[in-house]
């Protein structure tokens, strides 16, 4: 499929998108008559190797196997939420369906745009306050995942020192803290834990500042942390950066950060990632719309479902039998109802 990039006319729609040549496409019966998929991403955009490139890996599988158009729209910095609105207004009008928002700072947009266009099949990424029948929350247990990063981070350490770096000090990212707080102390309770949220609103940068992520890690292991987990989007790249110039281990979030080209020169000193199948969830979400049963209401990924988990690309890792061990169980039990993460 043809990709050509465009720039789109109006300031509040993003910077740029990528407007495949595919056109309208349909399924085997014919029920689909939508222009395609539209994606607008979350602070940081395309290119973070993380949150908005898992949501992006799904437009390009959906795109591909559903012989559908697309067009994934970038964010402005400092934009407001008349601008996300614009930009998904936009997209509604042109006839792309379903319309995707990747992340919680698309909820009030999804609201209204959903309102004024019922026929057309809306999500939203990480947000779960967003009710209407035209609307699917696609939300996750990130704490599960987290829960496994943090076995692995202190099955894996040689100081039982560790740390944790997310990117806003808001409750989704807390989820992640406590899921690996509680998993690291199952393994060991008396180990040292470094904290540090980047910023306090997303606007501040806290998901979008490489350098930010590399400082706030460089701070961690001059105090002692050998294993940093980051759930801070395109600031992980800073924080994956300082650990791989210290040789010490970092563990990525959302995306197989392993797995990523941009991350080539540091992947040696990637122990593992958090998932959460944003790409699947963007798939799922098409795939219903294209079969004519669109889904609305709370889809949520779990262990057990397969949307959130452990990536083990590292050679190293799964040399670390004893590590690899630990992590296996420790899924296990959550799957089974053994272990039970609280996240408040």
């Amino acid at each position: 499929m043809t990709v050509a990039v465009i720039a789109l006319a109006a300031a509040g729609c993003g910077k740029s998108s990528n407007d495949s040549s595919g056109g309208g496409g349909s399924d085997a019966s014919g029920a689909y008559s939508g222009k395609g998929i539209g994606l607008a991403y979350d602070i940081g955009g395309k290119g973070d190797q993380s949150f908005n490139d898992a949501a992006f890996s799904g437009f390009e599988k959906a795109e591909s196997e559903f012989k559908i158009g697309g067009r994934d729209v970038e964010p402005n910095d400092s934009e407001s939420d008349a601008d996300k609105i614009q930009r998904l207004e936009q997209l509604a009008k042109a006839g792309y369906n379903p319309i995707i928002g990747v992340g919680f700072v698309y909820g009030p947009a999804v609201k209204a745009v959903a309102a004024k266009f019922p026929k057309t099949t809306f999500g939203i990424i990480d947000d779960e306050t967003v009710k209407a029948d035209n609307v699917a929350d696609m939300v996750f247990h990130e704490e599960q995942a987290s829960y496994l990063a943090g076995v692995a981070a202190a099955k894996a350490t040689k100081k039982n020192h560790i740390g944790f770096i997310g990117g806003v000090d808001i409750p989704l990212i807390h989820k992640f803290e406590a899921g690996y707080v509680q998993g690291a102390q199952s393994v060991n309770p008396k180990i040292k834990i470094e904290k540090q949220y980047l910023t306090q609103t997303p606007q501040e940068g806290g998901f979008s500042s490489p350098d930010k992520g590399e400082s706030a890690t460089n701070g961690q292991i001059d105090a002692g942390a050998d294993v940093v987990y980051h759930a801070a989007g395109l600031s992980g790249q800073g924080v994956i950066k300082s650990a791989a110039a210290h040789k010490v281990w970092a563990i990525g979030v959302d995306s197989d950060q392993y797995q990523q080209s941009s991350l080539d020169k540091y992947k040696e000193w990637i122990l593992g990632s958090a998932l959460k199948n944003v790409g699947g969830a963007v798939y799922e979400l098409t795939k219903s719309v294209v079969d004519g049963k669109p889904l609305s209401g709370e889809v949520r990924g779990d262990l057990k479902s397969g949307g959130v988990g452990f990536a083990d690309s590292n050679p190293k890792y799964k040399a670390m039998k004893d590590v690899v061990a630990a992590v296996d169980k420790a899924k296990q039990d959550i799957i089974d109802g053994k272990v039970t993460i609280k996240t408040q």
